[in-house]
């Protein structure tokens, strides 16, 4: 008579079978979720444009970028640079009041309609400038800072040199059309990261949606401001010779672009033209704080010194812009850029790098690295056995 199998193998048994059963009904593991394309940038009318973040610089989509245009009233953020710079060093005050010179009443073009001889102050001749466009309020401004419009127009090219803007030039302080007049739209993207982060204190000026003076109340041309809750600036401009231009700036879940649209045919394409930007910016691409400042990244060896350490970190936020869904892929590598450190070493002693790169190994941005604190030297002992360590090193 044949035996039963034992026990334990039965239960050996089925449990294997189970498993096989269980294993082939399990559904096959997924492969990781692709990232979405990103597409090109979108087709527009406009002759010139760029798009690019806030926080790092990057370009996001462009057209022509260096070229060379006219830039209508887009000239005011250069006059608004000069004269948030003189208010910044003292040389004016928001409630100086500003006498109306009959070049000023004259000018023509866009105008705020303040009266020849009448005293204006100067945050009401700025909001009439950025708010209103006005021509008039622009040269008062321009006298005051600058003791003529000529006078003015040569800081307002100095100032672009210092920032930069290489394809820039400066004829007159309001945009009308003169000869040697033209920019491009890297230089005004440049420009106008330059007004927002030097001056946030007046940047609330540019969403101002109306300004009344003399009982005249007129609207901020840039429509957006009325239909995109994100936006909340910059400045509107045309001539026949530079068409419809618009400089948008939003935010939108913590990241700021900016937006330069250039001979755009019609006012209403120029400001679709931005929002198409401005959309496809947010959409397929996110910015990433990938280094706080001065949080420790390393702590290296300080020869000589009292500590025998140093904190280092870098000094400002390092921000990337990578393709949507990518932040994952982001890498930080910290490096000294000094084979030995000895003290004493001053706070703020660059002594290496921080590099980020994307999946590719691509370079997406560097910080240096800085000493966090002062390191300084220890007492006669510690620097003599140090010194003994570093000569055999």
């Amino acid at each position: 008579m044949s035996r039963s199998p034992a026990p334990a193998l039965l239960t050996a048994t089925a449990f294997a079978l189970l498993s096989v059963c269980a294993q082939a009904a399990a559904p096959a593991p997924r492969p990781p979720a692709a990232t979405m394309p990103v597409p090109p940038p979108p087709d527009l009318d406009a002759g010139s444009y760029i798009l690019v973040d806030y926080q790092t610089g990057q370009v996001l989509a462009q057209k022509n970028a260096d070229e060379h245009l006219p830039m209508a009233s887009l000239t005011k953020l250069m006059t608004a640079y000069v004269v948030f710079s003189a208010l910044k060093e003292g040389r004016l005050t928001l409630a100086e009041p500003v006498t109306i010179s009959k070049a000023a009443w004259r000018t023509g073009g866009s105008r705020m309609f303040v009266n020849v001889g009448s005293q204006v102050p100067v945050i009401d001749l700025i909001k009439g400038m950025l708010v209103q466009s006005g021509n008039d309020a622009t040269v008062a401004l321009a006298q005051k800072v600058g003791g003529t419009q000529a006078g003015f127009v040569q800081m307002m090219n100095e100032y672009a040199r210092r920032l930069g803007l290489k394809s820039t030039h400066y004829d007159d302080v309001d945009g009308l059309p003169q000869p040697d007049h033209y920019t491009t739209a890297r230089d005004l993207a440049t420009l106008t990261v330059a007004l927002i982060r030097d001056f946030p204190q007046y940047y609330y000026i540019f969403r101002i949606k109306d300004f009344t003076w003399d009982h005249i109340k007129q609207p901020n041309r840039n429509g957006l401001l009325w239909t995109d809750a994100s936006v909340d600036g910059l400045k509107t401009g045309h001539t026949e010779a530079a068409g419809y231009c618009l400089i948008a700036s939003a935010q939108r879940h913590g990241m700021r672009l900016v937006s330069v649209v250039l001979d755009a045919p019609k006012w209403h394409s120029r400001e679709a033209d931005s929002e198409a930007l401005l959309n496809y910016g947010y959409n397929f691409f996110q910015t990433e704080k990938v280094v706080t400042a001065r949080a420790p990244v390393l702590k290296p060896r300080v020869y000589e010194s009292a500590a025998g350490y140093a904190t280092v970190g870098a000094p400002g936020d390092l921000y990337v812009t990578v393709p949507r869904g990518k932040a994952g892929s982001i890498a930080t590598q910290a490096a000294l850029t000094r084979t030995q450190l000895v003290a004493p070493l001053a706070a703020g002693t660059v002594v290496g790098q921080l590099t980020v790169t994307d999946g590719s190994g691509r370079v997406l941005g560097r910080e240096p690295l800085v000493t966090l604190q002062a390191v300084p030297a220890g007492g006669l002992l510690t620097r003599a056995m140090d010194a003994i360590r570093l000569w055999f090193k």
